[in-house]
């Protein structure tokens, strides 16, 4: 969820009415405790600039461990000096994020955060009769006032930082999610180390601030790569979840639309391409898309764009920002990307496709999420090819190998689940139109099987054109073919039946005479005679349907002279 412009505009305007404001006039109130030499509070600005240069990121929020050195600060400069120490924290990791100018307004709404921060936990500490340097950790009624302004600290960062989750950016957030398990424990942990700070500086000086700093930057990069193979595994197990959800599809577009949405939400995407290889024309097209834009663009050559250049090298690329691949472009990409992620998809060696990620994000992707897309391309590879292998042995049990029509294998099923359906609804009129060829043997006798055979094929042709999807069109075996219509009048059946029958009199089929020498094209008239009844008026069951539409076809059309059309009579 973008936050609009508005909005933004609101952030700035805020923070420059509270912060410079509010950091002058505490300042005012409550006077630094600095007295001297600065270069000490130099070196805490240092330590707390280099643990918000190695945050950790959970859910797109940075966590930072410099809560250590803001206590030991505030509690022994005073609150004033915690303030600006803050700031500086927060333009570091600012600084290390590196905002894009169109999140600019993060900078201001973490200054604000960690402002209000803070601010409330140092008032309630002055509250309840803290003081600063002079303090002894071993007295209960001190520590338990520095663990009162920890704990409001911990209290107010929480609430405000789900706030701003929650209502600014519109994302759900679990309150007690994995998210604030790790800040509670980096807290924890800050909190003693903060006090062992505070206790050497007490006695040490700055040399305190090397013995504690080293450790604190230490325990920070650990925390950082632990919660990074943490970050793997998890994608690694959702990869093996879209690998079995894949495994299920045998549809070719189940397979794309579930691995696209899978991708879109595993991965931070704002836009994301699968492209297929054509390899007779060599061009790159798009089959799915996750996009803003309803356009689809132009097929791409080898090494055009991203996508093109990884098709042809057969190396995944992953760039950082847009300055990295604005000259590969060739205008498919939006303009707000700034992170591109493209991988091939190989199957046998051979690229079959390429997947490309955009995000609107700067360092959006890692190279380990590299690795986890380039899995899940493999499993996506895998399972077109066995979608592909399904759907044509599927259509070949389904389909007449000649005509292409539905066999009446297929027929016959879908037919008995239609009746076994309307006999709970019993309000669907089922009507089933026979089609007999008028001496068909002739046809091969003279000009041969071969013709037959083409002419089989455009008689199939025209009727499969003339029904498309009002009915269901199928070979019913030799030089006959059968129709099934749903919710037609019997006069609506008969005109449809009619026109059919015009269509294979009135117009001749060319073939070529197998039997001939020379293989010369003839015109040949073929006739048909055709039959229908419909149920339940003529009939209660798929088969006595199929009986009386013969029936009727034999009785009412064949032998009154063929080339006519027929309705049962009981």
């Amino acid at each position: 969820m973008q936050v609009s412009k508005l909005l933004k505009i609101v952030i700035w305007f805020l923070w420059i009415l509270i912060v410079p404001a509010g950091i002058w006039l505490t300042h005012l109130y409550f006077p630094s405790q600095i007295s001297g030499d600065h270069w000490i509070f130099v070196q805490f600005a240092i330590l707390v600039c280099l643990l918000a240069y190695f945050p950790l990121v959970i859910n797109q929020t940075p966590i930072f461990s410099a809560q250590a050195v803001s206590l030991t600060v505030f509690l022994v400069y005073g609150l004033s000096t915690e303030l600006i120490l803050m700031q500086i924290a927060v333009l570091a990791l600012m600084l290390k994020v590196k905002v894009t100018k169109q999140d600019s307004f993060r900078i201001p709404l973490n200054s604000l955060m960690f402002f209000l921060v803070s601010l409330t936990s140092g008032l309630i500490y002055y509250a309840i009769g803290g003081t600063h340097f002079a303090l002894d950790i071993n007295n209960k009624e001190d520590f338990l006032k520095i663990l009162a302004y920890a704990t409001t600290y911990f209290v107010i960062n929480q609430t405000i930082l789900s706030l701003i989750i929650i209502y600014l950016f519109k994302r759900k957030r679990n309150i007690f999610g994995k998210d604030l398990l790790v800040d509670s424990i980096s807290s924890i942990i800050a909190f003693p180390i903060g006090l062992v700070l505070f206790t050497l500086y007490q006695q040490l000086g700055s040399i305190a601030i090397l013995f504690v700093g080293i450790p604190m930057l230490g325990l920070s990069l650990i925390l950082r790569l632990y919660y990074s193979s943490e970050n793997i595994n998890r994608f690694l197990q959702k990869a093996s979840e879209v690998g079995h959800q894949l495994a299920e599809r045998l549809n070719v577009d189940e397979v794309l639309d579930v691995f696209i949405n899978q991708i879109s939400e595993i991965f931070h995407v704002d836009v994301a391409y699968i492209l297929d290889v054509d390899q007779q024309k060599q061009e790159l097209y798009m089959l799915r898309s996750i996009n803003g834009r309803k356009e689809k663009f132009r097929p791409l050559k080898p090494f055009e764009g991203i996508s093109g250049t990884v098709w042809k090298t057969e190396q995944s690329v992953l760039y950082c920002k847009q300055k990295e691949w604005k000259h590969l472009s060739m205008g498919t990409l939006p303009d707000y990307i700034e992170s591109v992620l493209a991988v091939p998809i190989l199957r046998n060696s051979e690229v079959r496709g390429v997947l490309l990620l955009g995000s609107r994000q700067q360092r959006a992707y890692e190279k380990s999420q590299l690795m986890i897309v380039d899995i899940l391309c493999s499993y996506l590879a895998i399972a077109v090819e066995n979608a592909k292998h399904h759907q044509i042995a599927k259509q070949k049990s389904e389909r007449c190998a000649l005509t292409g029509l539905y066999n009446f294998g297929y027929f016959e099923t879908k037919l008995s689940q239609l009746f076994m359906d309307n006999n709970e609804a019993q309000e669907k009129k089922i009507s089933i139109i026979l089609i007999d060829i008028d001496h068909f043997k002739s046809v091969n006798d003279n000009y041969g099987h071969q013709s037959g055979n083409d002419i089989l094929c455009q008689i199939a042709k025209r009727i499969n054109e003339y029904v498309g999807d009002r009915g269901l069109v199928a070979r019913y075996g030799g030089e006959e073919f059968v129709i099934m219509v749903e919710n037609y009048s019997c006069s609506e059946v008969y005109k449809m039946a009619e026109e059919i029958r015009k269509l294979i009199a009135t117009r001749p089929f060319t073939v070529t005479s197998d039997l001939e020498t020379t293989r010369s094209k003839i015109l040949v008239n073929i006739t048909a005679s055709i039959g229908f009844a419909t149920a339940p008026k003529d009939a209660d069951d798929a088969m006595s349907l199929m009986r009386h539409a013969d029936r009727a076809m034999y009785t009412g059309a064949k032998r009154a002279g063929r080339n006519k059309v027929a309705q049962y009579i009981k």
